[in-house]
Protein backbone atom coordinates (compact mmCIF):
# COMPACT_ATOMS: atom_id res chain seq x y z
CA UNK A 1 0.00 0.00 0.00
CA UNK A 2 2.67 2.30 1.02
CA UNK A 3 4.83 1.99 -2.17
CA UNK A 4 1.74 2.70 -4.08
CA UNK A 5 1.11 5.96 -2.77
CA UNK A 6 4.56 6.55 -3.30
CA UNK A 7 4.26 6.36 -6.58
CA UNK A 8 1.29 8.31 -7.05
CA UNK A 9 2.70 11.12 -4.56
CA UNK A 10 5.55 11.58 -6.52
CA UNK A 11 7.55 12.93 -2.89
CA UNK A 12 10.77 14.46 -3.05
CA UNK A 13 13.43 12.96 -1.53
CA UNK A 14 14.53 16.52 -0.14
CA UNK A 15 12.47 15.36 3.08
CA UNK A 16 14.90 13.49 4.41
CA UNK A 17 17.22 16.73 5.56
CA UNK A 18 14.21 17.33 8.00
CA UNK A 19 13.38 13.82 9.36
CA UNK A 20 15.07 12.38 12.05
CA UNK A 21 14.18 8.82 10.52
CA UNK A 22 14.35 10.23 6.60
CA UNK A 23 17.05 7.57 5.71
CA UNK A 24 14.78 4.94 5.35
CA UNK A 25 11.40 6.28 5.54
CA UNK A 26 12.14 9.53 3.16
CA UNK A 27 13.64 7.27 0.49
CA UNK A 28 11.33 4.72 0.25
CA UNK A 29 9.11 8.05 -0.35
CA UNK A 30 10.89 9.01 -3.45
CA UNK A 31 12.63 5.71 -4.73
CA UNK A 32 9.84 4.81 -7.38
CA UNK A 33 9.49 8.34 -8.49
CA UNK A 34 13.12 9.89 -8.91
CA UNK A 35 12.41 11.15 -11.85
CA UNK A 36 9.09 12.49 -11.24
CA UNK A 37 10.33 14.61 -8.28
CA UNK A 38 13.00 15.86 -9.85
CA UNK A 39 10.57 17.24 -12.24
CA UNK A 40 8.25 18.79 -9.89
CA UNK A 41 10.60 20.37 -8.20
CA UNK A 42 12.63 22.09 -11.02
CA UNK A 43 8.66 23.90 -11.03
CA UNK A 44 7.49 26.30 -8.48
CA UNK A 45 5.12 25.53 -6.32
CA UNK A 46 3.69 29.04 -5.69
CA UNK A 47 0.43 29.17 -3.11
CA UNK A 48 -2.92 29.04 -4.56
CA UNK A 49 -4.22 32.77 -5.24
CA UNK A 50 -7.66 33.36 -5.51
CA UNK A 51 -10.42 32.03 -7.43
CA UNK A 52 -9.76 31.02 -11.39
CA UNK A 53 -12.09 30.00 -14.17
CA UNK A 54 -11.89 26.06 -13.63
CA UNK A 55 -11.90 26.18 -9.77
CA UNK A 56 -15.10 24.37 -8.14
CA UNK A 57 -16.22 24.33 -4.48
CA UNK A 58 -14.01 22.11 -2.96
CA UNK A 59 -15.34 18.78 -0.81
CA UNK A 60 -14.99 19.91 3.11
CA UNK A 61 -14.95 17.26 5.92
CA UNK A 62 -14.82 18.78 9.23
CA UNK A 63 -12.76 16.34 11.80
CA UNK A 64 -15.04 16.97 15.55
CA UNK A 65 -15.14 15.15 18.91
CA UNK A 66 -15.84 17.45 21.38
CA UNK A 67 -13.75 15.27 23.78
CA UNK A 68 -10.31 15.92 23.46
CA UNK A 69 -7.22 13.86 23.79
CA UNK A 70 -9.17 11.17 21.05
CA UNK A 71 -6.58 12.04 18.12
CA UNK A 72 -8.58 14.30 16.21
CA UNK A 73 -5.45 16.77 15.20
CA UNK A 74 -3.39 13.88 14.60
CA UNK A 75 -6.47 12.29 12.13
CA UNK A 76 -6.38 15.66 10.71
CA UNK A 77 -2.93 16.17 9.91
CA UNK A 78 -2.45 12.65 8.56
CA UNK A 79 -5.52 12.58 6.71
CA UNK A 80 -5.15 15.80 4.81
CA UNK A 81 -1.19 14.30 3.95
CA UNK A 82 -2.74 11.05 2.93
CA UNK A 83 -5.11 12.70 0.67
CA UNK A 84 -2.31 15.27 -0.28
CA UNK A 85 -0.12 12.21 -1.59
CA UNK A 86 -2.57 10.31 -3.25
CA UNK A 87 -2.79 13.45 -5.83
CA UNK A 88 -5.27 15.70 -4.15
CA UNK A 89 -4.59 19.23 -3.53
CA UNK A 90 -5.68 19.93 -0.13
CA UNK A 91 -6.25 22.41 2.52
CA UNK A 92 -6.07 22.18 6.07
CA UNK A 93 -7.99 24.44 8.06
CA UNK A 94 -6.83 24.61 12.06
CA UNK A 95 -9.73 26.62 13.91
CA UNK A 96 -8.41 25.98 17.13
CA UNK A 97 -6.74 28.02 18.97
CA UNK A 98 -3.57 25.64 20.30
CA UNK A 99 -2.78 26.01 16.38
CA UNK A 100 -1.38 22.17 16.73
CA UNK A 101 -2.57 21.37 13.43
CA UNK A 102 -0.15 23.82 11.97
CA UNK A 103 2.87 23.21 14.27
CA UNK A 104 2.39 19.62 13.35
CA UNK A 105 2.95 21.07 9.69
CA UNK A 106 5.74 23.19 10.61
CA UNK A 107 4.33 26.06 10.45
CA UNK A 108 6.33 28.76 13.11
CA UNK A 109 3.79 30.77 15.05
CA UNK A 110 6.26 33.36 14.83
CA UNK A 111 6.11 33.69 10.89
CA UNK A 112 1.72 33.73 10.77
CA UNK A 113 0.81 37.28 9.36
CA UNK A 114 -3.06 36.66 9.41
CA UNK A 115 -4.90 33.13 10.39
CA UNK A 116 -8.56 31.96 10.78
CA UNK A 117 -9.36 34.22 13.08
CA UNK A 118 -8.70 36.72 9.91
CA UNK A 119 -10.69 34.73 7.97
CA UNK A 120 -13.58 34.84 10.42
CA UNK A 121 -13.64 38.02 11.94
CA UNK A 122 -12.17 40.26 8.86
CA UNK A 123 -13.37 38.74 6.41
CA UNK A 124 -9.50 38.06 5.29
CA UNK A 125 -10.17 35.50 1.77
CA UNK A 126 -8.20 32.10 1.78
CA UNK A 127 -6.07 33.13 -0.58
CA UNK A 128 -4.15 36.03 1.62
CA UNK A 129 -4.23 33.66 4.62
CA UNK A 130 -2.85 30.45 3.12
CA UNK A 131 0.45 29.05 4.04
CA UNK A 132 2.80 26.17 2.22
CA UNK A 133 4.14 22.97 3.84
CA UNK A 134 6.67 20.54 3.47
CA UNK A 135 3.92 18.46 1.64
CA UNK A 136 3.41 18.95 -2.35
CA UNK A 137 -0.34 19.48 -2.79
CA UNK A 138 -1.26 20.24 1.06
CA UNK A 139 -1.61 24.01 2.11
CA UNK A 140 -2.55 25.32 5.73
CA UNK A 141 -5.63 28.13 6.78
CA UNK A 142 -3.21 28.46 10.34
CA UNK A 143 -4.61 29.18 13.62
CA UNK A 144 -3.45 31.57 16.49
CA UNK A 145 -4.50 32.48 19.73
CA UNK A 146 -6.50 35.32 18.88
CA UNK A 147 -8.93 32.25 18.66
CA UNK A 148 -9.08 31.82 22.38
CA UNK A 149 -11.90 34.86 22.35
CA UNK A 150 -13.40 33.75 19.40
CA UNK A 151 -16.64 32.32 22.00
CA UNK A 152 -17.22 36.01 22.90
CA UNK A 153 -16.42 37.61 19.88
CA UNK A 154 -19.08 35.30 17.96
CA UNK A 155 -21.59 35.38 20.63
CA UNK A 156 -22.88 39.08 19.44
CA UNK A 157 -21.65 39.03 15.67
CA UNK A 158 -24.00 38.78 13.30
CA UNK A 159 -24.45 35.32 10.68
CA UNK A 160 -22.19 33.96 13.57
CA UNK A 161 -22.66 30.58 12.30
CA UNK A 162 -22.05 31.30 8.84
CA UNK A 163 -18.69 33.27 9.11
CA UNK A 164 -16.03 30.39 8.00
CA UNK A 165 -19.14 29.00 5.45
CA UNK A 166 -18.97 32.21 3.75
CA UNK A 167 -14.88 32.09 3.44
CA UNK A 168 -15.05 28.26 2.31
CA UNK A 169 -17.95 27.68 0.33
CA UNK A 170 -16.85 29.36 -2.65
CA UNK A 171 -14.73 28.39 -6.13
CA UNK A 172 -10.96 27.24 -4.81
CA UNK A 173 -8.17 25.79 -5.97
CA UNK A 174 -8.88 22.58 -4.10
CA UNK A 175 -10.13 19.07 -4.18
CA UNK A 176 -10.53 18.99 -0.64
CA UNK A 177 -10.75 20.82 2.67
CA UNK A 178 -10.21 19.36 5.91
CA UNK A 179 -11.25 21.39 9.27
CA UNK A 180 -9.45 20.23 12.54
CA UNK A 181 -12.23 21.68 15.08
CA UNK A 182 -11.60 22.75 18.61
CA UNK A 183 -11.86 19.94 20.93
CA UNK A 184 -15.59 21.52 22.07
CA UNK A 185 -19.27 21.86 20.67
CA UNK A 186 -18.45 25.56 20.49
CA UNK A 187 -19.92 28.33 17.90
CA UNK A 188 -16.58 27.63 15.99
CA UNK A 189 -17.46 23.89 15.89
CA UNK A 190 -20.77 24.67 14.65
CA UNK A 191 -19.35 27.59 11.97
CA UNK A 192 -17.42 24.07 10.72
CA UNK A 193 -20.49 22.04 10.59
CA UNK A 194 -22.61 24.66 9.21
CA UNK A 195 -19.57 24.61 5.93
CA UNK A 196 -19.15 21.30 5.63
CA UNK A 197 -20.64 18.32 3.42
CA UNK A 198 -19.41 15.49 5.84
CA UNK A 199 -17.96 14.73 9.20
CA UNK A 200 -15.24 12.71 10.35
CA UNK A 201 -15.08 11.74 13.58
CA UNK A 202 -12.27 10.19 15.48
CA UNK A 203 -13.08 7.94 18.26
CA UNK A 204 -10.84 6.76 20.95
CA UNK A 205 -11.35 3.26 22.15
CA UNK A 206 -12.36 3.66 25.61
CA UNK A 207 -15.54 3.95 27.42
CA UNK A 208 -15.85 7.39 27.87
CA UNK A 209 -15.61 8.32 24.32
CA UNK A 210 -18.59 6.22 23.91
CA UNK A 211 -20.67 9.19 25.89
CA UNK A 212 -19.12 11.73 24.27
CA UNK A 213 -20.12 10.66 21.03
CA UNK A 214 -24.12 10.10 21.52
CA UNK A 215 -23.69 14.14 22.32
CA UNK A 216 -22.19 14.36 19.44
CA UNK A 217 -24.43 12.86 17.13
CA UNK A 218 -27.11 14.75 18.57
CA UNK A 219 -25.57 17.88 17.78
CA UNK A 220 -25.41 17.38 14.13
CA UNK A 221 -29.33 16.52 14.00
CA UNK A 222 -29.54 19.75 15.27
CA UNK A 223 -26.94 21.22 12.69
CA UNK A 224 -28.47 19.22 9.88
CA UNK A 225 -32.40 21.03 10.46
CA UNK A 226 -31.77 23.97 11.31
CA UNK A 227 -28.61 25.04 9.19
CA UNK A 228 -26.97 22.65 6.88
CA UNK A 229 -29.28 19.99 5.51
CA UNK A 230 -26.34 18.61 3.54
CA UNK A 231 -24.41 17.33 6.58
CA UNK A 232 -23.61 13.83 6.72
CA UNK A 233 -21.50 11.59 9.10
CA UNK A 234 -18.74 10.53 6.66
CA UNK A 235 -17.48 8.03 9.01
CA UNK A 236 -16.28 7.20 12.27
CA UNK A 237 -12.56 6.43 13.08
CA UNK A 238 -11.18 4.22 15.68
CA UNK A 239 -8.13 5.49 17.09
CA UNK A 240 -6.15 4.90 19.86
CA UNK A 241 -6.54 1.17 19.73
CA UNK A 242 -4.20 -1.26 21.81
CA UNK A 243 -4.96 -4.68 20.38
CA UNK A 244 -3.15 -5.93 23.72
CA UNK A 245 -6.53 -4.39 25.72
CA UNK A 246 -9.82 -5.99 25.73
CA UNK A 247 -11.58 -3.09 26.31
CA UNK A 248 -10.38 -1.47 22.79
CA UNK A 249 -11.94 -4.54 20.93
CA UNK A 250 -15.38 -4.21 23.45
CA UNK A 251 -15.69 -0.55 22.47
CA UNK A 252 -14.78 -1.13 18.66
CA UNK A 253 -17.32 -3.81 18.63
CA UNK A 254 -20.13 -1.55 20.47
CA UNK A 255 -19.42 1.42 17.96
CA UNK A 256 -19.73 -1.52 15.03
CA UNK A 257 -22.47 -2.99 16.28
CA UNK A 258 -24.59 0.63 16.99
CA UNK A 259 -23.11 2.47 13.74
CA UNK A 260 -22.99 -0.21 11.30
CA UNK A 261 -21.34 0.67 7.77
CA UNK A 262 -20.53 4.16 8.84
CA UNK A 263 -17.50 2.91 10.77
CA UNK A 264 -14.31 2.71 8.85
CA UNK A 265 -12.47 -0.45 8.19
CA UNK A 266 -9.50 0.78 9.25
CA UNK A 267 -8.61 1.32 12.53
CA UNK A 268 -5.47 3.46 14.12
CA UNK A 269 -3.39 1.90 16.48
CA UNK A 270 -1.55 3.20 19.50
CA UNK A 271 1.80 3.84 17.91
CA UNK A 272 4.79 6.43 19.29
CA UNK A 273 5.79 7.15 15.96
CA UNK A 274 2.11 9.62 15.74
CA UNK A 275 3.39 11.24 19.29
CA UNK A 276 6.47 12.06 18.00
CA UNK A 277 6.03 13.26 14.76
CA UNK A 278 4.66 16.53 15.43
CA UNK A 279 7.76 17.77 17.61
CA UNK A 280 9.65 17.94 14.21
CA UNK A 281 6.72 19.46 12.25
CA UNK A 282 6.16 16.77 10.34
CA UNK A 283 3.14 14.23 9.63
CA UNK A 284 3.90 10.76 10.49
CA UNK A 285 3.10 9.61 6.97
CA UNK A 286 6.37 11.66 6.02
CA UNK A 287 7.96 11.53 9.81
CA UNK A 288 8.00 7.56 9.23
CA UNK A 289 6.20 6.36 6.35
CA UNK A 290 7.07 2.38 7.68
CA UNK A 291 5.15 2.73 10.94
CA UNK A 292 1.77 1.07 11.66
CA UNK A 293 -0.02 4.43 12.46
CA UNK A 294 1.40 6.29 9.21
CA UNK A 295 0.08 3.17 7.19
CA UNK A 296 -3.25 2.65 9.03
CA UNK A 297 -3.88 6.60 7.83
CA UNK A 298 -2.51 5.75 4.33
CA UNK A 299 -5.39 2.83 4.22
CA UNK A 300 -7.80 5.32 6.09
CA UNK A 301 -7.33 8.05 3.25
CA UNK A 302 -8.23 5.03 0.74
CA UNK A 303 -11.21 3.95 2.52
CA UNK A 304 -12.17 7.94 2.68
CA UNK A 305 -12.00 8.21 -1.25
CA UNK A 306 -13.72 5.06 -1.74
CA UNK A 307 -16.34 6.90 0.14
CA UNK A 308 -16.21 9.77 -1.94
CA UNK A 309 -16.41 8.43 -5.30
CA UNK A 310 -19.55 6.47 -3.77
CA UNK A 311 -21.14 9.88 -3.03
CA UNK A 312 -19.91 11.50 -6.37
CA UNK A 313 -22.01 8.87 -8.13
CA UNK A 314 -25.14 8.87 -5.94
CA UNK A 315 -25.15 12.27 -6.94
CA UNK A 316 -24.15 12.22 -10.57
CA UNK A 317 -21.21 14.21 -10.34
CA UNK A 318 -17.36 14.07 -10.70
CA UNK A 319 -15.39 13.33 -7.54
CA UNK A 320 -14.24 16.10 -5.09
CA UNK A 321 -15.45 18.59 -7.65
CA UNK A 322 -19.32 19.59 -7.05
CA UNK A 323 -20.72 22.31 -8.28
CA UNK A 324 -21.16 25.78 -7.57
CA UNK A 325 -24.99 25.41 -7.30
CA UNK A 326 -24.19 23.74 -3.77
CA UNK A 327 -23.19 26.69 -2.55
CA UNK A 328 -25.09 27.85 0.79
Amino acid sequence: MADDISKEAGFSAGYAQDNPHGASSSAHLGESSQSAASADNAKPKPVPRGPLSNNRIPRILSVANQKGGVGKTTTSVNLATALAAIGKKVLLVDLDSQGNASTGLGIKRAGIRKSTYDVIFDDASVAETVQTTKVPGLFVLPSSIHLSGAEIELVGADHREFRLQRALRVPLPYDYVVIDCPPSLSLLTLNALVASDAIVVPLQCEFFALEGLSHLVKTIERVKKSFNPRLEIHGIALTMFDKRNNLSDQVAADVRSYFGDKVYNTVIPRNVRLSEAPSYGLPAIVYDMKCSGARAYINLAKEVLKREKKIAQAAGVSEATPSATQAA
